[in-house]
């Protein structure tokens, strides 16, 4: 049982570069809801930047944290923008789900490859020698798996995404 409309949070998904932060505002703003990104939490919780602590503590450490502050979430009518690699975590996912409607923001290669010019210092989890189209491979599955509602994103501005996934709300009588 999914959760119900009237409580839920909104909880954001995708690829970095996706726009999960700003259209989070954005749509916080239409929602009139509370917004809260998961990567500012956890960098103002550790005082350091997301590539200070994949750099200084590795990529399972900072999944573990990842993990962590999602299942330590517990909030509801929020509008949630997550970090891009919290889907793989199951135990996050699940969480995440159980108040949650789950938007996948799908955004195709070319386009993320136009929009991330930084990937070396934007604190991605990233393996040594992957790329971004290797990363891409290996995380669309999931986000295709977790998301409930896929919003296609290319080619669309911020304020033409929100109408998007306000059109999807009225369909899913999300209040």
């Amino acid at each position: 049982m999914g959760p119900r409309a009237e409580t839920a949070n909104v909880v954001l998904i995708g690829m970095p570069g996706s726009g999960k932060s700003t259209l989070g505002v954005l749509l916080a703003k239409a929602l009139s809801r509370p917004f809260l990104d998961t990567d500012i939490c956890i960098q103002t919780q550790e005082g350091k930047s997301l590539q200070q602590i994949l750099d200084e503590r590795g990529i399972p450490c900072f999944l573990r944290l990842e993990e962590s502050f999602v299942l330590s979430l517990d909030c509801s009518r929020h509008v949630v923008a997550t970090g891009g690699s919290v889907v793989y975590s199951a135990r996050a996912m699940e969480h995440l789900k159980k108040n949650g409607i789950l938007l996948f923001l799908d955004v195709s290669l070319p386009v993320l490859k136009q929009r991330i010019r930084d990937m070396e210092s934007r604190g991605v989890v990233l393996a040594p020698g992957q790329d971004l189209a290797e990363l891409y491979a290996e995380r669309m599955p999931l986000y295709e798996q977790h998301g409930d509602i896929r919003i296609p994103c290319d080619g669309k501005g911020h304020e033409e995404v929100i109408r998007q996934i306000l059109r999807e709300f009225a369909v899913w009588r999300i209040p």
